[in-house]
């Protein structure tokens, strides 16, 4: 691989740059060649891509908590341990509580520019016209209410306390104990609750567009 590349690729910042260039290269061609320009439709898919981008994000580190780190941390040796609670997890932890706030924003943004915002998140019974877009609100609405549970574990229950577990607020060993078992129980609430969350997210998008 030629040495610019490799340089480029080296440096995550510089990488995740030219990809987001690229990307708005493809947004920008997107709206130049849509029929309707620059319009509501438009804007609907850069909220939704945007939605997508932060939700792989929050979901991947959800997993990543789940799958690796919260797993393997008991098999760590001790003195190895820091590295993780001081470096590695802090870090994670800030990608993955504004990953959720933007994965949310988007999300709501999509259904307001969709004009089914109060539809979803009152399952339906604010339009009470159509039975059969009723039910699609109602599946999306409990889609869209899991996420916003998701959301608020992750803010108001986990990232307090995996500040006390972490040390970045000052507690003493059972104080810590104590909220890194309730960070991870509730990180082990979203975790049962984002695949109903996807299986809505996806499947509504799919078969009612």
């Amino acid at each position: 691989m030629g040495g610019v590349m490799a340089g480029l690729l080296s440096n995550f910042r510089n990488t995740m740059a030219v990809s987001l260039a690229i990307s708005l290269l493809f947004i920008i061609g997107y709206g130049v060649h849509h029929p309707g320009g620059f319009d509501v439709i438009f804007f609907q898919a850069l909220f939704r891509w945007i939605h997508v981008v932060c939700g792989i994000l929050w979901i991947g580190l959800l997993y990543y908590f789940n799958f690796v780190q919260i797993r393997m941390m008991p098999a760590i040796p001790a003195e190895l341990k820091p590295a993780v609670s001081k470096y590695i997890a802090p870090e994670a932890l800030f990608w993955f509580r504004w990953a959720a706030l933007f994965t949310v924003l988007a999300g709501l943004g999509i259904a307001v520019l969709r004009g089914y915002v109060m539809e979803a998140l009152t399952f339906g019974f604010w339009h009470g016209l159509d039975p059969v877009l009723d039910r699609q609100y109602m599946l999306l609405g409990v889609g869209m209410w899991l996420g916003l549970i998701m959301f608020f574990n992750v803010w108001a229950l986990i990232w307090p306390n995996q500040k006390v577990a972490l040390g970045i607020v000052d507690a003493d060993a059972d104080a810590k104990a104590k909220a890194a078992r309730t960070a991870m129980l509730f990180s082990r609430v979203n975790v049962l609750l984002s695949l109903p969350m996807l299986t809505a997210m996806a499947m509504n998008q799919t078969l009612f567009g």
